[in-house]
């Protein structure tokens, strides 16, 4: 998406937490950029990429505390775009996965301001992988859905239907949804998924901290419950968990990473 105006917004996708996970793209933009307006849980060692004279906002949105109104966002890169030559608005996993990325690219536009996206590495695929689970597997998941566990009190749509999820995919990779998670295992379970399905919550993926549970749909919740599990957190749920591989999972990346909570950007 190209206008002509003074600066050009890059939409960039920071990956799931290790910093290593970066893109080439993204770094050489972060290195270079004249003004960074980021979310919640970016690493610190993205961060101090950045020169000393770049314009930093903090606009990130987090459950139980004060956030950053999107509309707000919104002006803050209009007016970094004017002022400066190159904007990093920089997200968590891809600009384009359960974020606000096209809603920002589209308001950028509006107002006459150049936009470019730099795709991420998501959280959904790699989280899983640092522990050796596959999201797909020949064997047991040619399918695979990523949702939003998260159901936002602003959205204008109806909630996940998660009983009709139940049999439509092979497998489910769930963002955002430790809070709700009793409610989305009973949904699964009333629209026929079977109760001892393996699944899995993975805390902290990719970085320090990282830790993962193991168990049938049926006893997820009570189990994740009973070992203190918060957000940030990936669920995965279906055969491709019995698949898991732990010879082949990298060590977490030791980074700096704000206390951990749950976010709806």
């Amino acid at each position: 998406m190209k206008v002509d105006t003074n600066g050009t917004v890059f939409l960039v996708g920071a990956g799931p937490g290790d910093p290593d996970l970066l893109t080439v793209k993204a770094k050489k933009l972060l290195l270079k950029c004249d003004a960074l307006i980021y979310d919640s849980l970016i690493p610190q060692e993205l961060l101090d990429l950045v020169p000393k004279n770049c314009e930093t906002h903090f606009v990130g949105k987090r459950r139980g505390h004060h956030s950053v109104p999107q509309r707000n966002t919104n002006k803050i890169l209009v007016e970094m775009a004017k002022k400066y030559s190159i904007v990093v608005r920089l997200k968590g996993g891809d600009p384009f996965l359960f974020g606000r990325g096209i809603e920002e690219a589209a308001y950028l536009f509006k107002h006459d301001v150049s936009v470019e996206v730099v795709p991420g590495v998501t959280a959904g695929i790699a989280v899983p992988a640092y522990l050796g689970i596959p999201v797909t597997h020949r064997l047991a998941g040619s399918s695979v859905t990523f949702v939003t566990g998260h159901d936002g009190v602003d959205k204008r749509r109806p909630s996940v239907d998660w009983q009709g999820l139940a049999k439509s995919s092979d497998g489910l990779v769930i963002y955002m949804g430790v809070h709700n998670l009793r409610h989305i295992t009973d949904e699964l379970i009333l629209g026929g998924l079977d109760p001892s399905t393996p699944a899995a919550v993975i805390q902290q993926g990719t970085v320090s901290g990282q830790r993962a549970i193991k168990a049938p749909l049926s006893t997820l919740f009570e189990k994740a419950q009973v070992e203190a599990f918060i957000s940030p957190s990936i669920i995965i749920i279906g055969e491709v968990v019995n698949y898991q591989v732990e010879a082949c999972s990298p060590d977490p990346a030791h980074v700096t990473m704000p206390i951990p909570i749950e976010i709806h950007s």
